[in-house]
């Protein structure tokens, strides 16, 4: 029951919309009617600039640091911790406020790593922000960061630094993200992934 408690806390905090109502405060309506059609940070950038954006950067990774945290309420159960964090990202990205339509959970997953271990979730930052620096694709440093972090906390795992709990959450949250970055693989393949700070005009919709 500790576990599946700390799954449904993480899930519904996850779950909170942040860009979706930060958008709507700043008078932008739903944000989901532009650019990528996701609600998370880099789709705030994207439509509303970076002063204006600042507080979904911030929701968006204390909701996952607060998903692998507050477990330690209850139990110290690091399963629980675990599944609080990756719940949170998948009610970031299927959100039961939002109509299941969200987000790609990356900065959610950042609070959830740094929840479970700080100093290997440390690891990742230089990785995506290095990624981004060089290429200007913020989809190609979220995956390359995922992935990252999920060798990262599974190797630790496997020499005995931490649990087995906290590796089996990042290979499972860096897998989602992977998998939630589907259509911006495509498009890097294809070679018309948007740019760090391009694409934010209205969606078209048929």
């Amino acid at each position: 029951m500790e576990i599946v408690l700390a799954a449904v806390v993480g899930y519904l905090l996850g779950a909170i919309p942040v860009g979706l109502i930060v958008t709507r405060l700043a008078g932008g309506g739903d944000i989901r009617d532009y650019g990528s059609g996701k609600t998370g940070f880099t789709n705030s950038l994207r439509v509303l600039g970076l002063k204006r954006s600042l507080p979904v950067f911030v929701g968006d990774f204390l909701k996952g640091l607060a998903a692998s945290l507050l477990p330690l309420l209850w139990t110290d159960n690091p399963w629980a911790q675990a599944a609080g964090g990756v719940a949170a990202i998948v009610g970031h990205a299927w959100p039961v406020f939002a109509g299941f339509r969200g987000g790609r959970g990356v900065l959610a997953g950042v609070g959830a790593l740094f929840g479970l271990n700080p100093l290997a979730a440390l690891i990742v930052v230089p990785v995506m922000v290095l990624c981004v620096a060089l290429t200007r694709y913020v989809s190609l440093g979220s995956i390359v960061a995922a992935i990252s972090a999920g060798v990262a906390f599974v190797a630790l795992a496997a020499v005995g630094e931490q649990s087995w709990a906290y590796g089996a959450a990042a290979a499972i949250g860096a897998a989602l993200i992977v998998v939630l970055h589907h259509d911006n693989i495509s498009r890097l393949l294809a070679g018309t992934e948007r740019k760090l700070g391009k694409g934010g005009d209205r969606r078209v919709t048929t």
